[in-house]
């Protein structure tokens, strides 16, 4: 059995559906080593030293089952031509026949293979005032074409589903439940591990942890007015954000500067993926309080790591952190100071409740689920 897999997120994204995209393939191609994988992408442009492009080349050389095809063409530009033109350009035309096209990416490229669509999240239709103006026109076309076309569409979570539903009129049968799941990298350290780290990056003894890419859905700024609260109260104690600048991110910077916490509050950009598990596990509690998850990684990996989580009781973050978290509301600024105050109050429980709860959400688990859904796709086009 053939499938295929739009690898594009995974060459080229750090975190997020990147990262997603990475670890599914692994999982799948563990758990399937009869099916053969081709991890079509945009490769046009691509830096060759890029630790993503070493990841496939390793991925590849260790699943001989599992064959790169990349396509000399740019992203933005493969973008135009199958979503934005819509030439029927098949992904057949390009890697051959096959069984099943896999998207994990919110669209689906031309192809006569069935077709499994993977949607993450509706925030451009929940909070639309949180996308980036372009993607959120580009996604209110694209995705619905995608969700007619596809064969069965994945979810992270109940919370997603049920939006599909509610939104987009997608019944129950369509949607598959997929939940994603957690690096085995993100768990407790040492101290001895943990010291070379805190050298290294020169963190501070004390500091709260959001992780996230800097954009309004994160809801960084009633954040940082909660954590303005706080200030006097715990006089050592830091806010590190680490993440890259998405979009409409000048708030932020703003209400740094309007709380005089430019001395408190470090922003620390991208961190590479071997440092975040020392990151989780220095920090006093990781601080979530996003308005809107299709699933909320970040919450999986600090729970994994022992750390105390703060985070929103809206959307997916509830399934993801169960009973092992403190749970806020995004919009009550007060509410979000409260649930820092109690975590550092007593944050014993939460350090103990956080990983068997992330252990409920394994990719070998997942890996399974995803090849039998991949071979009843396949059965599907074979009894046609």
């Amino acid at each position: 059995m053939r499938i295929g897999i739009d690898f594009t997120a995974g060459i080229w994204q750090g975190a997020g559906i990147g990262r997603y995209t990475r670890e599914l393939v692994r999982a799948a191609a563990q758990a399937g080593p009869d099916l053969s994988f081709h991890l079509f992408y945009a490769a046009g442009g691509l830096d060759p030293t890029s630790p993503f492009v070493r990841y496939a080349h390793d991925l590849a050389a260790s699943y001989p089952h599992i064959t790169l095809r990349p396509l000399p063409i740019n992203p933005r530009l493969l973008t135009i031509i199958w979503q934005r033109l819509r030439l029927p350009l098949r992904i057949e035309w390009f890697i051959g026949s096959l069984d099943v096209v896999h998207a994990p990416d919110f669209v689906l490229p031309p192809t006569h293979a069935r077709a499994l669509l993977t949607i993450h999240d509706l925030t451009f239709l929940v909070e639309p005032g949180c996308a980036e103006p372009n993607l959120r026109r580009y996604l209110s076309e694209a995705v619905p074409r995608s969700l007619r076309r596809a064969d069965l569409i994945l979810v992270d979570s109940k919370a997603t589903a049920g939006d599909l539903g509610r939104l987009y009129g997608i019944p129950n049968q369509r949607i598959r439940l997929l939940y994603p799941a957690v690096d085995e990298r993100f768990r407790p350290i040492s101290p001895a591990e943990l010291l070379m780290v805190r050298e290294r990056l020169r963190l501070p003894d004390h500091y709260l942890l959001f992780v996230g890419t800097l954009e309004p859905r994160k809801n960084l700024v009633r954040l940082l007015h909660a954590f303005a609260t706080l200030r006097d109260d715990y006089p050592d104690l830091y806010l590190l954000i680490a993440g890259r600048r998405g979009w409409l991110y000048d708030e932020i910077f703003t209400t740094v500067e309007q709380h005089r916490l430019g001395d408190r509050v470090h922003f620390l950009d991208f961190v590479a993926d071997d440092d975040l598990p020392a990151l989780y596990n220095l920090a006093e509690a990781f601080v979530y309080p996003s308005l809107y998850e299709g699933f909320g990684f970040p919450v999986l990996e600090a729970l994994a790591c022992g750390t105390p989580v703060v985070t929103s009781r809206v959307a997916s973050l509830p399934e993801v952190a169960g009973s092992a978290a403190i749970m806020v509301d995004p919009l009550d600024t007060e509410d979000i100071a409260a649930g820092i105050r109690a975590a550092l109050t007593d944050p014993t429980p939460l350090r103990a409740a956080g990983p068997p709860q992330a252990a409920t959400f394994r990719w070998e688990q997942t890996g399974q689920a995803l090849v039998t859904i991949y071979r009843e796709l396949a059965a599907t086009t074979a009894a046609t």
